[in-house]
């Protein structure tokens, strides 16, 4: 169970705006290092942190994430984001930055999309946790 306080709608709306201003694009400080996605966001709840100061089961992301992948040392890495099922751990491999910004924008508009519909629907407070469609 989560112990983040934070709005997960909130959460996947400020990461898709991340997203989609060039959020994960390399640093001009650093751009021999390439940016991970969620972990190099306001989403990951260990941002700026130079360790890790909350374990990732404390994370809204890990509730996408299948029981067989939540002890990964990134386990949102491993959220099914399409219908075949692939993650951020399968598209950063490919190294295609593109599709993989592409797919995961695409994740999180659906999510968006499910959790207002369920909230609108059930009349659910902000700090309740969306039912997870994989």
């Amino acid at each position: 169970m989560t112990k983040d306080d934070r709005d997960i709608l909130e959460l996947l709306k400020e990461e898709l705006a991340f997203i989609e201003q060039g959020g994960y694009g390399r640093s001009v400080r650093t751009p021999w290092l390439p940016r991970s996605a969620f972990q190099d966001s306001l989403t990951c709840i260990n941002y700026g942190y130079p360790y890790r100061a909350h374990p990732c089961s404390e994370c809204h992301l890990t509730d996408f994430v299948d029981e067989k992948h939540q002890a990964e040392d990134i386990p949102c890495h491993y959220i099914p984001l399409n219908e075949a099922g692939e993650t951020i751990e399968d598209l950063e491999a490919q190294d295609n930055q593109a599709h993989l910004e592409a797919t995961l924008k695409q994740w999180m508009r659906t999510k968006i999309k499910e959790i207002e519909y369920a909230r609108a629907v059930h009349g659910a407070p902000q700090s309740a946790q969306p039912e997870v469609v994989a």
